[in-house]
């Protein structure tokens, strides 16, 4: 009914010739709306649909050129996969896209929330490359570039190369301070390697967050990853605050320890000492070995075994994933998504120890998230809501490999066993959270004065951030890129401060779990083993919506809260 109709019958005559004018106007006026907001719904729906034909089979190309050279370290194949990149990100650089984009944007007609979500998905990944094409295409090389170097580097030790996992071996369980010197070293000199490149990168990336209207490329990737700066930085003083005194407490029973192993006063322990090359893990200062769990265990057929206890097999996705050590390969561990509909694949190294375990469940955590997604969701939401959402699921599943039921229960450690360790576990895995928490602090607030800065003297930086924070010792004299040896600085950037949200919120799903889905009062031993309420709820509640909610709406709609850290605190601090 037009407006003309709706009031005429209330009105004296007298009125009713100048009001017909009015009102007919008011009718054509809202016809109009409704047109106008036709023609941009159909817009966009064509536009989405011209970007699905042109970027699903490119990204499918780009995700398996990728995969191909990281498993084979080869430059023929780093140059096909830089290729590709280089394709995809043309797409998200046009000009005329991102117009449209915009003009749809702040028209604000569509009234469908699914293409509302849609387009503002889009629109903060068409922002990002709205620069010139060459310079674009010099970043992307140039990253690959990088990434080839870490790939292939190996450090040497009196003329032997070693892999990562020969170097962690070394600092994790030689007792010759001569020898975990050296290895620790060895392992620094791919930052003099790639230093100067990924400077030319942060500056390269902070020009181009300066053409796009940010203060710099940090705070750039935070607001199109839908994250505010401030919210973070809030969160990780608080977090500081929370982790400090327990971590320094800890920190002090850990050097007396460390001091008696290595025979060295406390004073005089140094980075090599606390077995790992950042001091990113924590070292083995319990009475517990947990490599002995897995020494003579298939690692794969464990991790296999739990996830279909679950009702959410990966049988299919080990077979298509690279798992083991080879030449020249990737030594590091990631997943990846090849095309937002089934084919997901995990590279790891595995060895048959406890952090490969762990690392295993961790992989395939962000596996089953996306292999679990909701094909009916269209393409461009159908990812995780968020990167630390999928980061929470691989990090909830990485913890069991020290839970007492899961070693039990899935990795067939005898009930009495794990029992007895059972309180060491937990206090090997409080460790692990604290130390991680502090190593988190230097690395969110090295990147972000990096990029505010990036001609301060930053090899100083790191060790001041690094003592405040981990309580280690800089080296006497030490002046080298050391911050450059860390792989995310150099290739993923703005990004580690989502590994400890992960770790937030895998504590605020367990509780949630726990409480309400399992009725568990249990939660130390509690690993959804054979609960395929746990995985049906996964599935339902934080897999299938993808990225249809914004990260917080989503973790509101599935525990009723939206990310708190207190959780996290209840279960590793207090």
């Amino acid at each position: 009914m037009g407006y003309s109709q709706l009031y005429a019958e209330y009105l004296p005559e007298a009125f009713m010739c100048r009001l017909r004018a009015i009102l007919a106007l008011l009718d054509l006026l809202s016809s109009f709306d409704t047109s106008e907001q036709d023609r941009m719904t159909e817009e966009f729906k064509a536009f989405v649909k011209k970007f699905e034909a042109k970027v699903i089979p490119l990204h499918k190309q780009a995700a398996l050129a990728y995969f191909s050279a990281t498993i084979s370290g080869k430059e023929e194949d780093y140059s096909r996969a830089a290729d590709f990149e280089v394709q995809l990100t043309r797409v998200f650089a046009s000009k005329e896209d991102f117009e449209t984009l915009k003009r749809i944007r702040e028209a604000n007609t569509l009234a469908d929330p699914m293409l509302r979500r849609q387009l503002d998905v889009l629109y903060l990944s068409y922002l990002e490359k709205q620069l010139e094409e060459d310079k674009l295409e010099e970043m992307i090389r140039l990253q690959n570039e990088n990434e080839k170097k870490f790939s292939i580097f190996r450090a040497e030790v009196e003329g032997k190369k070693l892999t990562d996992n020969e170097i962690e071996e070394i600092l994790c369980c030689s007792t010759n301070s001569i020898e975990l010197e050296a290895a620790w070293i060895a392992s620094k000199e791919i930052g003099s390697v790639v230093a100067n490149d990924v400077l030319r990168l942060v500056r390269m990336r902070n020009e181009a967050a300066h053409e796009l209207g940010f203060a710099n490329y940090h705070t750039m990737r935070l607001e199109l990853g839908e994250q505010n700066s401030t919210q973070i930085e809030t969160l990780f003083d608080e977090l500081d605050e929370l982790t400090a005194a327990a971590f320094a407490q800890l920190k002090s029973d850990m050097d007396a320890k460390l001091a008696e192993r290595y025979d060295v006063a406390v004073e005089n322990l140094m980075p090599w000492h606390y077995q790992n090359r950042f001091f990113q893990e924590a070292p083995k200062i319990y009475d517990i070995d947990l490599d002995v769990f897995y020494k003579d265990k298939d690692i794969v057929a464990l991790a296999k075994r739990y996830f279909a206890g679950l009702n959410m097999p990966i049988d299919d996705l080990v077979e298509h994933s690279d798992l083991f050590e080879k030449e020249g390969k990737y030594q590091h561990a990631y997943c990846t998504d090849i095309d937002r509909a089934g084919d997901v694949r995990v590279v790891c190294n595995i060895k048959p120890t406890y952090n490969w375990m762990d690392t295993t469940l961790h992989e395939y955590g962000h596996a089953v998230y996306d292999k679990f997604n909701d094909r009916s969701v269209p393409w461009v939401l159908r990812e995780p809501a968020h990167t630390f959402t999928t980061e929470a699921i691989a990090m909830l599943f990485g913890r069991f490999a020290s839970n007492p039921g899961w070693l039990e229960q899935v990795a067939g450690v005898p009930a009495g066993k794990a029992q007895q360790t059972a309180d060491i576990m937990f206090q090997t895995l409080r460790l692990e959270q604290l130390v991680f928490s502090r190593w988190a602090q230097v690395m969110y607030r090295f990147e972000k004065a990096l990029y505010e800065n990036p001609d301060q003297d930053l090899n100083s930086l790191w060790w001041q951030l690094v003592e405040k924070y981990q309580l280690l010792r800089k080296p006497e004299g030490r002046d080298q890129p050391d911050w450059a040896s860390k792989i995310h600085v150099a290739l993923y950037p703005a990004y580690y401060h989502n590994y400890l949200m992960g770790e937030l919120l895998a504590s605020q799903l367990h509780a949630y779990i726990c409480r309400e889905i399992l009725k568990s009062d249990n939660s130390c031993r509690e690993a959804y083993v054979g609960r395929t309420e746990a995985g049906t709820w996964f599935i339902d509640n934080i897999f299938k919506p993808g990225r249809t909610l914004l990260w917080n709406d989503m973790i509101e709609n599935a525990t009723g809260e939206k990310l708190t850290a207190k959780y996290y605190a209840a279960q590793f601090v207090s």
